[in-house]
Formats: structure tokens, sequence, C-alpha cells
């Protein structure tokens, strides 16, 4: 115990890790109350607050109760449970989806299960006809559930580099002489940099060598794709190797997580999967609000086009200002500051200014690369813009003060 009162008094002396804002609400995006703009949320569709979903919220309150009880294996499955995976695996072009309590548990659940379903069937009286290993491929900037995991699971794990794809696949070749089966992961848009994973590529290198490919699209379900169906709808590339991993606390406005699947790999999910079996879903009135908010989805259009077009404002008003993104592609757009101790000051600068953003360092962060991690949304306004471009502009007047 003395390492754990050791860390404690450590960081009674350092605030800045573990400092938690009080707030009145959530950002939406700005705070019930507060005079701060939140451009960190990840409520990227503004519909947390969407009348029709928490209508729909309350509706399932009054029908159902506060919560589900118990796991739905025992007794706490429900019609609604069914209908919403249903309409998240038509989202994501799949015969089925599996729900669970978040999107970390999904990736937890899944992840350390799919690779030993084999023995957790044994004891359902399952004899396998022949044994097999597996081994992952895990891209280095994969989010901490995704290598928490695998870590999990007792399989081989193998990093490749960001986004290399070479580097990928001499792995995949060197791995193949062991004869296990290869399982490739990855984000499909990455939190902390805004970059979109090669899904055709991921896709070409799992089909050709036998491959699963997981994909966690946390931060594209609802955003990515002509209708927000993610990473595979954005690149229009599907294919039966694919599991689609999303959050339903993200753009979706409530809580959860799923994983989409096709049916027989689902089965296996519900039988193997601890935090399926042994864990509550999301409580049914938040199921509720997902349909709500998946109907909004399918009938408000122009939520994500207003989306992209407060990204793309943005991106061209910086642009002069001298600053360098990590990547433009998504509404997660990364500014490059570099030491930690900058990074704070320029977001206490941004604060006292009424803008809250998210100052990221390691380990979300490279060492050296600490950075602003400003999130667009739906419910921007084009004064909000121009107040945090205006500010960014006289932060770079200043920035010998900040280093």
């Amino acid at each position: 115990m003395h390492d754990l009162r050791d860390i404690a008094d450590w960081l009674k002396q350092h605030p800045v890790h573990h400092d938690l804002r009080l707030r009145g609400t959530l950002p939406d995006p700005v705070c019930v109350g507060e005079p701060v703009v939140s451009f960190s949320s990840n409520n990227y569709l503004a519909l947390a607050g969407h009348p029709r979903v928490v209508a729909a919220a309350g509706d399932g309150l009054r029908r159902h109760g506060v919560g589900g009880g118990e796991s739905r294996l025992p007794g706490g499955d429900l019609a609604i449970y069914r209908e919403l995976e249903a309409r998240l695996a038509a989202l994501q072009h799949k015969s089925d989806a599996v729900l669970f309590a978040s999107g970390y548990m999904a990736n937890l659940g899944v992840l350390s299960s799919i690779v030993k379903a084999a023995t957790l069937a044994r004891l359902h009286g399952y004899r396998a006809r022949k044994r097999h290993k597996y081994a992952y491929y895990s891209d280095e900037c994969n989010h901490v559930s995704i290598r928490e995991g695998i870590q999990l699971s007792g399989a081989l794990r193998y990093n490749y580099r960001h986004g290399d794809m070479d580097h990928l696949e001499s792995l995949l070749k060197a791995g193949a002489e062991e004869g296990a089966t290869p399982v490739i992961v990855s984000d499909g848009v990455f939190g902390m940099e805004g970059t979109i994973a090669p899904l055709p590529a991921l896709v070409e290198l799992a089909e050709r060598h036998g491959a699963l490919l997981y994909i966690d699209d946390a931060h594209a379900t609802g955003v990515l794709g002509a209708h927000g169906g993610g990473t595979a709808e954005h690149f229009g590339c599907h294919s039966p190797c694919l599991m689609q991993m999303g959050t339903l606390g993200k753009a979706l406005g409530a809580g959860g997580g799923f994983v989409a699947v096709e049916r027989d790999m689902a089965d296996v999910i519900r039988l193997t999967s601890a935090a399926y079996g042994y864990s509550r879903p999301p409580p049914p009135s938040q199921a509720a609000a997902l349909l709500a908010a998946l109907d909004v989805l399918e009938e408000e259009p122009q939520r994500r086009q207003r989306l992209w077009d407060n990204q793309r404002d943005f991106i061209e008003r910086m642009a002069p200002l001298g600053y360098t993104f990590v990547s433009t592609a998504t509404p997660i757009l990364a500014l490059v500051v570099g030491e930690v101790e900058t990074c704070q000051r320029y977001a206490i600068a941004l604060r006292k200014e009424g803008i809250e953003v998210e100052a990221v360092q390691f380990p979300a962060a490279p060492v050296g690369q600490a950075r602003l991690r400003f999130v667009m949304n739906a419910g921007h306004t084009g004064a909000q813009i121009d107040h945090v471009v205006r500010v960014m502009a006289q932060l770079a007047g200043r920035a010998s003060r900040l280093v």
C-alpha cells in the first residue's frame, strides 16, 4: 500500500494531471450557465440534447424504469435491445450487431474472447476438431481499450507502425510461419490524431492473409460516410472479414457500444464474451434514445453537413496563422504545440477567453508532441468559430511568451 500512498501524495502536488472540471451541464456545445464554448466534446452532431432524443429517453424511462436489473442472458433481454441491434447492423451493412454497456467494454469483451472462443465454448460442450492459434496485429496508435482487450486475450501481439501497410504486411508474412490465424486491429478514426485508417488496404491484406479485421469506429460512427455508417461507408469498402465496433456515446449522443458483424460471429460473441454475458447493457431508456438518434441521423442529414461545413470553415480560417494540424481529414483537428507546459499554457489562455480545448499529452500523444485537440461540432455557430480563430491569432502573436 505504500506505493499507492506515495502516488496519492504526489498527485496532491500535481493537480494538473487529474484536474476534473465540475460543470452544471454537459456542453452542447455550450454549458448552460457557463460562458464557455467547448471545442473538445465528442457530441459531434449535437444529438445529446436533441428534443426528439430527449423525449424518447423520457418515454423509455416511463415504460421500462431506470435500469434493466440484470444482464440479458438470464432474463434481462428486451425487444428494444434487439431492435437497436438490428438498426445498428443495417447502418454498418452487417446482418447482426451485439450491444455492450460502453465502447470500452465492447473492445475488452470482443478482443479478449474471440481468440479463445473454442476454449470458452468447451464449457457448453463444444469440442474443437482442430486446435487453432491466433495472433493480433495492432496499429501502434490504437486506443488503450484495444490494447487492454488484446492483453486480456493472452494471444500473441505485434504492433505495426501507425498506418504503415508495408510494415504490417512484413509482420503478417513473418507470422504466417508460426501458423497462427491473424487478427488485424485498427481504429477507424484515430482519436488523438484525427487520421483515418487506410481501410481498403487493410481489407486487402486481411483477405489475402486469411485474417479477421477489427475496426474501432468510435469516432467514425455517425460522422463518416454518406449516411453516417463510418469508415467502411466512407470508403465504400465492405467485407465478410470485417468486424465494425462503434460507440453510442459520441455522435449518437447517448451511451453504450456495439460490434456489427455477420450473424454467425455475433452468436459466437454472445456465447463467449464475459462482458456481454455478465454485464448489463445500457438502460432501456438509452436504447430508446438511440433509436430516436438513428432516426434523426437518417432524417436530418443537414446536421452532418453542418458539422463538415464548420470543420472546413475552421481549417480555412486557421490556415493563414501558421499552425500545423496533424490531419484535416476529420472533425478532430489536433494542433501540435510541442512541450507539455507550453500546451497547458495555450489551453489556460483559451479558457480565459471562454474557449475549452483539450490539451493532450503523453501517453495519449508522443513525448514532445503535446497538442491542442480541437473537435468540431454541428452546433458550433459562425460567431463561435470566429471567436476561437481570433483568439488563436492573438496567441500566435504572443507565442514567445507562452513558450
